[in-house]
């Protein structure tokens, strides 16, 4: 049931801009998050800093909001609630907060040797769906002197039980079907019992992922891996089936978040080529399945990749 008399005032939340944070990573960083979300040993362009073609995964960047500008373990909470809160969006109870949608969109190529960076947090929209509302945030990253623009990352969270105010629905969400044929490239995550405990070692410290006591109180049987280590593994799966494993190719990727999959599972990654808009690119539309409940963990996935490498390698 919607929250009794919960109010939200849309013309003071969309275009409020959050005060720039740093953020802050490393190679150390990137070898780690290349290990949380699946890449073997034989891939030791991601996994060994010596090696000539180094790079980290493009999908790093999404862990640098939880991150933060330490390199030590930190506050899941605070970090959450880093910036401030948004205007016009009342207080509500973060435990109803779930992962829906994200993408990200390379414009430059994110630094082999990591650094600082400022990151811009702004609230691009907030949306009544009735039983609950969708606030969608757009992340920019920058160099320090913001001269160069690394990516855009676009979060929609869904906030269950806190719709019904009477606000806009939104646009309608476009929708990626994949082609009646067999896919054109399946690459398989087999997740360790570990996986989460090992992910969160990036920057994403949400007890959900690691406390025992915790998951099942929110209503899961044991701790669930993030939705965004599932996330990255397709990243990664799309550049190494499709993307002749050049970092360098990878421009965009968005997808919905369907179901959790909790670590040990097996995740399956189907990929289906398809025509883009862009003639420099092509697309990928890619969904994610647990092979042992035979369950979609992540759909209306899509990507696009250069056709050729761009030839500017930082």
């Amino acid at each position: 049931m919607p929250v009794e008399g919960y109010k939200v005032d849309v013309s003071k939340a969309v275009g409020h801009q959050s005060p720039t944070e740093k953020v802050v990573c490393n190679k150390r960083d990137f070898l780690l998050y290349a290990l949380g979300v699946g890449v073997k040993d034989e891939e030791l362009k991601y996994l060994y800093e010596l090696n000539k073609d180094f790079a980290p995964l493009p999908t790093y960047p999404l862990v640098l909001g939880l991150k933060g500008d330490d390199y030590n373990v930190n506050s899941f909470k605070e970090r959450m609630s880093s910036g401030g809160p948004t205007p016009g969006i009342a207080p509500f109870d973060p435990n109803k907060i779930v992962h829906g949608e994200q993408s990200l969109t390379v414009h430059t190529p994110f630094p082999a040797e990591g650094g600082r960076f400022n990151m811009k947090k702004t609230c691009t929209g907030v949306y009544d769906k009735g039983s609950g509302m969708v606030i969608e945030s757009t992340m920019d990253v920058y160099d320090e002197q913001e001269k160069t623009h690394y990516c855009s990352m676009v979060s929609k969270s869904f906030v269950r039980g806190y719709g019904g105010w009477n606000g806009p629905k939104g646009p309608k969400a476009v929708s990626y079907t994949p082609p009646k044929r067999n896919p054109d490239a399946v690459e398989t995550f087999a997740t360790n019992s570990n996986q989460a405990l090992l992910y969160r070692l990036s920057g994403d410290y949400n007890p959900l992922h690691a406390d025992t006591d915790l998951a099942p109180q929110v209503g899961f049987p044991k701790p669930i891996l993030h939705g965004l280590c599932t996330y990255g593994a397709c990243g990664h799966a799309i550049i190494k089936a499709l993307g002749n494993n050049d970092p360098y190719r990878f421009k965009h990727i968005e997808g919905r978040f369907a179901s959790p999959v909790f670590p040990g599972e097996t995740v399956e990654i189907y990929m289906w080529k398809v025509d883009s808009k862009d003639p420099k690119t092509e697309g990928v539309i890619f969904a994610a399945k647990v092979k042992e409940r035979d369950i979609v963990v992540l759909n209306n996935g899509y990507a696009t990749l250069y056709k050729e490498s761009p030839a500017s390698k930082l």
